[in-house]
């Protein structure tokens, strides 16, 4: 696997649905092929923007196969693995081994709540030794406003103690600078990429190693600045523009606001399903949607 890539902007990457409810393979890999033109560094797929968890281990295999078929380089694809049953994280982390992407990114399990550090080792580590390769490379998925279940700086420490290489990373979604702190004063030999992209230029600063982002599948250019910090003067503005881009989504599911947007850029209306239990926009919450994304002053899809 190739780890040591996962740096700079990674787009936690949508999933198209076609008419039938499935997985719509070929436009997921226009999709990513297209961020990468762009200039995403790479893309991951069926993260929590992706709808991962709404999605069979045999649908995810199948779209991944697909995507590097159609020709995107594994090297420059992270794959979420997490799922509630471990021998389905595991059956997912082998494949995505054995396609040779550059890592994985793994939920801790989450139905049950309330998990203490040892149980969140446990798990992760049964991942990693039932893989069975040497190879592989985790980034830790932490999310607590979705999976309820966080990983802790001490489990993550513990984790990597065992694991060394294996485990790679952490992708912090907590949305909050101080947890970021705190992976980052534990961990400082760990790349540790930033969910929300508000914090994405003061994470760099820090040392943090990048973003695995949503906002990044309709606004690439403006994250690709973020990165870049091309100079205090742009760099404040583009620090504006994502702080407004992000207000657009406060109290609308994201999921559904960031397919409306898609749909709107690329004129294809098929961006606009979501699989159960998610809700697409309705007709009159898509037309505020995009009057409300016209309004932006800058939109770097």
């Amino acid at each position: 696997m190739h780890a040591d890539r996962v740096r700079g902007l990674w787009v936690a990457t949508l999933t198209p649905i076609d008419g039938a409810g499935q997985i719509d393979a070929a436009r997921l890999a226009q999709h990513c092929r297209a961020l990468l033109m762009a200039g995403c560094d790479g893309v991951t797929l069926f993260g929590t923007t992706g709808e991962g968890q709404s999605f069979s281990v045999a649908e995810r295999i199948a779209a991944l196969d697909a995507v590097l078929a159609a020709g995107i380089a594994p090297e420059r694809v992270v794959v979420g693995t997490g799922a509630t049953a471990l021998p389905d994280a595991v059956e997912l982390t082998r494949h995505a081994v054995r396609c040779d992407v550059a890592a994985t990114l793994l939920l801790p399990p989450f139905y049950f709540k309330d998990v203490a550090d040892a149980g969140v080792v446990a798990a992760v580590g049964n991942v990693v030794e039932a893989a069975g390769d040497p190879g592989v490379r985790i980034f830790l998925y932490h999310i607590p406003s979705m999976s309820a279940v966080p990983i802790s700086p001490a489990a993550a420490a513990e984790l990597r103690r065992r694991y060394g290489p294996a485990i790679a990373g952490i992708k912090d979604s907590s949305l909050d600078w101080a947890t970021f702190a705190r992976f980052r004063a534990h961990l400082p030999d760990l790349a540790i990429l930033v969910g929300d992209e508000t914090l994405l230029v003061r994470a760099l600063n820090e040392g943090g190693a990048g973003t695995i982002c949503g906002l990044s599948n309709v606004a690439p250019a403006l994250i690709r600045a973020l990165c870049d910090r091309r100079g205090a003067a742009e760099t404040a503005k583009s620090q504006r523009e994502i702080e407004r881009l992000v207000k657009l989504f406060a109290g609308r599911p994201f999921v559904a606001t960031l397919k409306t947007i898609m749909a709107e850029i690329s004129g294809d209306p098929t961006w606009l399903a979501v699989r159960a239990p998610l809700v697409a926009a309705s007709e009159a919450e898509r037309r505020a949607i995009v009057e409300a994304w016209r309004g932006l002053s800058r939109v770097a899809a």
